[in-house]
């Protein structure tokens, strides 16, 4: 990732950039050289020269901040959706077990919303909502919890060799 804890920049540091490249255009405008203006800055003369270009060519609005790059895809109205139906399990969405797997959650969100995640997407979008990993319990279906009980009690303690 670019920025070393792996959360980009929030919307105050992106605003704060912006006014940066605004001040920029204050410069641009009053005829001031890229040199000049990256030492005001305090910023490199390579920034200002795209920024410069930028400007030239589409005015304020190319200077104007994109966005967080991270935004949601999919809406709250959308989110609430997905939860209720993956309240439901997997077997009313066609598949033969009682797993969710994440690429099943992915083939699940684009069927529905026409929306396309990464499986590493799909992880985080369930994490960021309180849904959490699960290792499936792989305990047999005949296995009776009474009987499991009664032979760890009794059992096992006559069975096991006393130590030396």
């Amino acid at each position: 990732m670019r920025y070393p804890q792996g959360g980009g920049l929030t919307d105050a540091e992106r605003a704060g950039r912006e006014r940066v490249r605004l001040q920029a255009v204050a410069g641009f405008e009053a005829g001031e050289k890229n040199r000049e203006i990256a030492a005001a800055l305090r910023v490199s003369e390579r920034s200002v020269e795209r920024w410069r270009r930028q400007w030239r060519e589409e005015g304020l609005a190319g200077l104007a901040s994109k966005g967080s790059p991270g935004r949601p895809r999919l809406s709250q109205t959308q989110i609430a959706r997905l939860e209720r139906e993956l309240e439901r399990g997997p077997l009313a969405h066609g598949w033969a077990d009682q797993r969710w797997t994440l690429a099943r959650v992915k083939t699940m969100i684009g069927r529905l919303f026409h929306v396309s995640y990464t499986v590493e997407g799909t992880w985080r979008l369930l994490r960021r909502h309180g849904w959490s990993w699960q290792q499936p319990a792989r305990r047999a279906i005949e296995r009776d919890e009474d009987a499991v009980e009664l032979w760890r009690r009794e059992v096992w303690p006559r069975v096991r060799a006393p130590r030396r």
